[in-house]
């Protein structure tokens, strides 16, 4: 079955989450998995040399359970639990991926049809931070000793990936990053479909005839949508 699969990364308290479901409202046949949901017990996380949890690195994810996670969905993705409306012949299961480190984790390179990355300039992402209630707490000195300095060094490395990362800003409103974010996300999804509906020639031009179809249906869709 043809499935649909979006990353969306970021810094943290960057609007992942609040994006993902803003979109699954919108998308039918939609489900999402959150990275934050496999971190390891608190009793499994190094510290550093100032007494700091580690909780910024791939190592403090329990990321072989995220990857089961994932191979579930993708073995039953119309039956997936949490998915918004129903199955048509005309619906590509979609499955929201989101969390702060989903690509710098090599296994899950070649699992996104579209990438995107949510960024916040320093003082914001501090205020932000500052404002939400984490177990454990954040100590004094947290987020300039590890969680900032983290971020930047997952990004650098997001310049070597092979594949495109589409950076939104998330210091705009959630209205403006989510009508973005949808926007791009139609146009994916309509050619997703042309491949999804089986072409046979038959010598006739009926291939043709069939594509032409398919393209003028979802150009028909998105005029009704706007």
């Amino acid at each position: 079955m043809k499935t649909f699969v979006i990353g969306i990364g970021g810094v943290t308290n960057g609007g992942k989450t609040t994006l993902a479901k803003n979109l699954q409202k919108h998308l039918s046949n939609c489900s999402i998995i959150s990275q934050d949901d496999f971190f390891k017990p608190e009793s499994e996380i190094k510290t550093d040399e100032n007494g700091f949890l580690q909780y910024d690195v791939i190592e403090a994810l329990n990321m072989e359970e995220m990857m089961s996670a994932i191979s579930c969905w993708m073995e039953s993705p119309g039956r997936a639990v949490g998915a918004t409306g129903g199955q048509s012949a005309e619906e590509i299961p979609i499955l929201i991926v989101e969390g702060f480190l989903l690509f710098n984790y090599k296994p899950l390179d070649t699992l996104w049809n579209r990438s995107y990355f949510l960024t916040v300039p320093y003082e914001e992402c501090k205020r932000r931070r500052s404002t939400r209630v984490y177990q454990p707490p954040d100590p004094p000195g947290y987020f300039d000793g590890h969680v900032w300095p983290m971020y930047l060094k997952h990004k650098r490395e997001l310049q070597d990936v092979t594949w495109e990362i589409v950076y939104l800003d998330g210091t705009k409103c959630e209205e403006d990053i989510f009508s973005q974010v949808y926007e791009d996300l139609k146009q994916e999804l309509a050619k997703q479909k042309c491949e999804y509906f089986p072409v046979i020639a038959d010598g006739g031009g009926g291939t043709a005839r069939k594509i032409v179809l398919c393209l003028a249906r979802n150009a028909a869709q998105g005029a009704n949508e706007e």
